[in-house]
């Protein structure tokens, strides 16, 4: 018991290095992160967003943060899978917590999401978040865009989320056809996978529809995403509803004929060619879950992006150790 502790999230001291603790007590935070609004000195930080007032059909997803943060727990001490790496040795990561909602006032919603989002990016770190209903992600994309310009959008769902929108609407279903009018996102390098719903407007965003990702190999849809992208600063959005329910059934609006997570999450295991500059797993409800298996999904796609990261972050290091005759490196918070 030398080597173990307890609460890591509260009692370390340092943004890196693996808990040691068990992994069915102690402290909550994502992965075991230190918890923390010190964001200095991180390269990633997670952050909750509990609100689910813009669904059309189940509630529950203000409970999502929570759920993923608990399922995320079994991941830390060993290297994770499949990066064969403790992720944390080197990559600095803190949970900051949740965005604090006024429940009372929805119209105050995204102004104050967009607002604490864009205090995180001002550090320099990359914001991993965990919603949430999808309409988080509109004000995400705002936060993001302001520091990037038009970014490229790589969205994982089983809707398209461009229904009719007068630009006001506290909405899931239509806050990517507004990011396209608004100028947020550029359609020509953006692609969504696993749509099997119909909307009457695609804004010229790639689609690759359910059945057509079941006849694909997890290579396959990752090349789709790195030729679609084009090198563009990317947005990931991950909408836990992209899977099939028996994979995923803890969500509002799930649908039948999606994909499996295994082949999923070996499409994003293959997306380090991506310059992903901000991710989010949207749309876990925990009601409607059975032995947190919606809830172990999204944080296994969670993880994902910090290992891409750490990934990143290790080929930038040796980079910049001279091993490859000191060539330049940009310096970026991509993956």
């Amino acid at each position: 018991m030398a080597t173990k502790n307890i609460d890591h999230a509260f009692t370390t001291r340092s943004k890196t290095g693996g808990a040691l603790e068990p992994t069915y007590s102690g402290a909550l935070s994502f992965m075991r992160r230190k918890y923390t609004k010190d964001v200095r000195g991180a390269d990633a930080v997670v952050w909750g967003i509990p609100f689910d007032a813009a669904v059309t059909n189940r509630p529950g997803a203000r409970f999502g943060p929570q759920a993923i943060r608990r399922a995320s727990a079994i991941l830390d001490n060993d290297p994770q899978y499949p990066f064969s790496r403790d992720l944390f040795e080197h990559l600095a990561v803190v949970d900051y917590g949740d965005c604090l909602l006024d429940s009372g006032n929805h119209q105050k919603t995204p102004g104050t999401i967009e607002r604490e989002a864009a205090k995180i990016l001002k550090s320099g770190a990359f914001l991993l978040t965990l919603g949430g209903d999808h309409f988080v992600t509109w004000p995400l994309l705002k936060a993001h865009a302001a520091i990037h310009g038009p970014l490229a959008l790589v969205q994982f769902d089983a809707h398209q989320d461009t229904w009719p929108d007068d630009g006001k609407r506290i909405d899931h279903g239509s806050f990517v056809g507004r990011a396209v009018k608004e100028g947020i996102i550029d359609p020509d390098r953006s692609i969504q996978i696993g749509i099997r719903t119909h909307a009457p407007d695609t804004f010229g965003i790639k689609i690759l529809h359910g059945h057509e990702i079941e006849e694909m190999r997890a290579s396959d849809i990752a090349y789709a995403i790195v030729d679609r992208t084009g090198g563009r600063k990317t947005y990931l959005t991950f909408d836990i509803d992209c899977l099939d329910p028996a994979y995923a059934p803890g969500t509002g609006t799930p649908v039948s004929g999606g994909p499996s997570s295994a082949k999923i999450l070996s499409t994003l295991r293959q997306l380090n060619q991506v310059d992903i500059v901000g991710a989010d797993v949207v749309e876990v409800a925990p009601a409607y879950d059975h032995a947190d298996i919606t809830a172990i999904a999204g944080s296994m796609v969670a993880m994902q992006y910090l290992g891409l990261l750490a990934e990143r972050k290790a080929r930038l290091d040796e980079l910049n150790s001279g091993d490859h005759n000191g060539a330049a490196v940009n310096h970026g918070n991509g993956i």
